[in-house]
This record gives C-alpha cells, sequence and structure tokens, in this order.
C-alpha cells in the first residue's frame, strides 16, 4: 500500500468577528461566563450570502497553491460540512466547478466536528489502494445560519469558518494509523431537527425553531472527554506508539475545559496541546482542520514531526489519526 500525506494546507476566516462584548448585548451572558466555561473570546461570522462552498473553495485555493498543484489536476474532492449550500447537490460539485477541477470526483460527507478526520481516513483509502493520485478534503462550515441566536447556552459556541488539505503519496512518514467510531445511539444530544424529511420545513417547524441545532451541553461534556480520550489511546495503540512520540496534539476545538480535561486524563502536558479556540470558537468540521494549518503555518509542526488529531461530534461520531508531517 503506498504511503500517502498531506502535501498542503490551507485555511479562510471570515472577516466579521463577533466578539464576547457583542454577544453580551444579544442575550443574557458575559465575557466572564463565556470565557470561564467555554475559552471562547471571539469567533468570525460569515457575510451576508457567503455560503459553505464560498468558504471552502478559499481554504481549497490556498491548500493547492501550498502543494504546489493545479486545480485541474484533482482527482478526488471530499468535503466535510454539516451546513452546505443547499440539501443538493453536494457542496462538493460547487465547490469543484468553482475551482475548475474538472477532473475530480466529488461527493459531501456529513460527520459533523469529527468530519474532516473521517474526510482524510477516507481519501488515504483511494490514494493508497491506486483508485486516485490525489485528493483535496475540506471541512467548510457556516454554523451562524443554523445557530439560535436566543439562546445564550449555545449561541456562544460556534463560528464559521473552512480548512482544506491536499494529500498524496510521499515517500515517506504520512498518515501513520486512523481510528474511527460511532454511537448512533445518542443522536438525541447534538442534532438539528427540522429540515430533514423527519420534519420537512413547515410553518410549525419554523415557529417551533427547529431549524436551528440543539445541543444537551452537560451531558455531551462528560462523553466527549472520555470518548476523545479513548480515541487518542486507541490510535496509538494501533500504531504501537505512545504519547511520548507525539510531538503535538491537535484536539477538535469544541470547549477549552474539555480540551484540557482530555490532556489531563492522558497526561499531555498542556505546551503539546493546540488551541485556536479562544479565536475562532468551534466551527464543527472547519475546526481541525483550520488548527493543523495554523499549527503548520506557525512553524508548530514541522517536517519530521509526529502530529495526533482527535475529534469528536455530533452522531455521535468520533476518530483519531497519527500522521508524521
Amino acid at each position: 500500500m503506498k504511503k500517502v500525506g498531506i502535501i498542503g494546507v490551507g485555511e479562510y476566516l471570515p472577516d466579521r468577528i463577533l466578539t464576547n462584548a457583542h454577544l453580551e448585548k444579544m442575550v443574557d451572558t458575559s465575557d466572564e461566563w463565556i470565557t470561564t466555561r467555554t475559552g471562547i473570546k471571539e469567533r468570525h461570522i460569515a457575510a451576508a450570502g457567503q455560503a459553505a462552498s464560498d468558504l471552502g473553495v478559499l481554504a481549497a485555493q490556498q491548500a493547492l497553491h501550498n502543494a504546489k498543484m493545479k486545480a485541474e489536476d484533482l482527482e478526488l474532492i471530499v468535503v466535510a460540512t454539516i451546513t452546505g449550500d443547499m440539501p443538493f447537490p453536494s457542496t462538493a460539485a460547487i465547490i469543484q466547478d468553482k475551482l475548475g477541477a474538472k477532473k475530480a470526483v466529488c461527493f459531501d460527507i456529513s460527520a459533523a466536528c469529527a468530519g474532516f478526520v473521517y474526510g482524510i481516513s477516507i481519501a488515504q483509502q483511494f490514494i493508497s489502494n491506486g483508485t486516485y493520485k490525489n485528493a483535496l478534503v475540506i471541512g467548510t462550515e457556516v454554523l451562524s445560519s443554523v445557530t439560535d441566536w436566543k439562546d445564550r447556552n449555545t449561541c456562544v459556541l460556534f463560528g464559521d469558518g473552512a480548512g482544506a488539505a491536499v494529500l498524496a503519496e510521499v515517500p515517506k512518514g504520512g498518515i501513520i494509523s486512523t481510528y474511527l467510531g460511532c454511537d448512533g445511539s445518542k443522536v438525541g444530544i447534538l442534532n438539528m431537527p427540522g429540515g430533514g424529511s423527519r420534519n420537512p420545513a413547515t410553518h410549525a417547524t419554523v415557529d417551533n425553531r427547529m431549524h436551528f441545532l440543539k445541543m444537551e451541553g452537560n451531558e455531551l461534556f462528560k462523553i466527549a472527554v472520555n470518548t476523545m480520550t479513548r480515541a487518542a489511546e486507541t490510535v496509538l495503540k494501533q500504531a504501537n506508539m505512545t504519547f511520548a512520540d507525539i510531538d503535538l496534539i491537535i484536539p477538535h476545538q469544541a470547549n477549552s475545559r474539555i480540551i484540557m480535561a482530555v490532556a489531563k486524563k492522558l497526561g499531555i502536558p498542556e505546551e503539546r496541546v493546540y488551541l485556536n479556540i479562544e479565536r475562532c470558537g468551534n466551527m464543527s468540521s472547519a475546526s481541525m482542520v483550520t488548527a493543523l494549518c495554523e499549527a503548520v503555518l506557525e512553524g508548530k509542526v514541522k517536517r519530521g514531526d509526529t502530529v495526533l488529531l482527535d475529534v469528536f461530534g455530533a452522531g455521535l461520531v468520533w476518530g483519531a489519526c497519527i500522521i508524521e508531517w
């Protein structure tokens, strides 16, 4: 099997910034309450009319530039999103057209906050078995479009953004091990009940605010800590590695208290855990890939380093991945 690695990354964050001070004027909350409970100070919000494909294209163009690859040479595009431009066709197809990647096979995946790790695991299989030579994996979200700005418990958490990674065969290193999981019995903890075939759009679903995400925060917190801890331990065991072999852990940027609780359970010092949640909030599938991109651009991930990605999200889904850069 061919070795597959990430050869270029990119990100795009919308210009508009929504601070905690802004939220204090919108709902009954405070900067101290938000910061203490989430670690978030600000988040980026897409402009009016700016959809997931618009953000994803800009991140993809940067990733392609950094990979020194032309869009027309792409063979596969996988887009992870829960806020696609429309129910169908796929946001990946829309991005393909905007990029001019006419040869690429395209599809979306819905794995919420775990979407990027799911995406690179899928792309790795296609490249390693020789089906395709390269792939573009994008995590792009406009969560502001499904956030209930009257719900003080959820509206403080989420932001918009996109990140992208180009995958191809590499001579050494690359993706060492991946681990994915799902527990569909807990779909009720985090979901958006309206808009699908179960509850199609009606006056009643709109009036009942069913087209906004719903979350049981306290229950989710406990499950997230235990599940992310177990995912990291499992992927290391699969790779026959220990935490001493890992240079940097990049967890899903959901909540700083969750992240630090996981680090404590794993015995990982804070300086080996990458965070951008303070500036970006939770961007679902875009969180992991933008954090990875920023860590690379800041020099915190260098050639030869070993990175562990650890994610958890609605589904409930989870995953972990070890990459030698």
